[in-house]
């Protein structure tokens, strides 16, 4: 199932809360981030929405959402921040997942204590455009956390985010992919889920 949701604040932020197939009620959910918005980005992409489904298979809601206006990073960090806080006044526990640009929002909102237990970066950008540092950000960030990149990404420099999260000993997936996962949202999906749900749904774990 899923609804169409307004996230409190002073930005125009809306979402689809996508909820799980099992019968209880879900005690977790991830937020996901969208990609560049001025480059297509939005909470439809094909690998949020391959994450959500994955998500959900396993007990986890997941609530993709689109960033209010522009504003270089800082307003969509905000964005995040907000909507993690929305699902926290609802859920025991949150996560967070971002692809692209929306893995650099997911990482610094991280680092910006953003109540998670945990977050994951798919194909992350190393920076945002107001200068933001998603490298740096390591050193602040509290929580576990998975990169996840293609070795043929000539779009984002995800390796370079990736380097540094071997550096901290967090978790770093390597596929042979480009930028985009042509062909694999199952399996990037799959590898998220994996990571992300132990964190956030632990009694679901064996």
């Amino acid at each position: 199932m899923s609804e169409t949701i307004l996230v409190p604040g002073g930005r125009d932020v809306r979402g689809t809360l996508e909820t799980a197939d099992s019968n209880a009620d879900s005690t977790a959910a991830v937020v996901a981030c969208p990609p560049h918005p001025q480059q297509g980005g939005h909470r439809g992409d094909e690998r949020l929405v391959a994450v959500a489904d994955e998500l959900t298979d396993r007990g986890v809601d997941c609530l993709r959402f689109d960033y209010g206006p522009w504003d270089e990073g800082r307003g969509e960090r905000e964005d995040a921040a907000r909507a993690v806080e929305w699902v926290t006044e609802r859920y025991d526990r949150a996560g967070l997942f971002g692809f692209s640009f929306g893995g650099a929002v997911a990482l610094l909102t991280a680092a910006d204590g953003a109540d998670v237990e945990a977050v994951s970066a798919l194909a992350p950008a190393s920076g945002l455009p107001d200068g933001s540092d998603a490298v740096a950000a390591f050193e602040e960030i509290p929580v576990p956390v998975q990169v996840v990149y293609g070795t043929r990404d000539d779009v984002a420099d995800a390796a370079a985010v990736a380097d540094r999260a071997r550096e901290f000993e967090q978790s770093v997936v390597e596929l042979e992919a480009d930028h985009f996962f042509v062909g694999q949202a199952g399996k990037v999906a799959d590898r998220v889920a994996e990571f992300l749900v132990p964190w956030v749904r632990p009694e679901a774990s064996p």
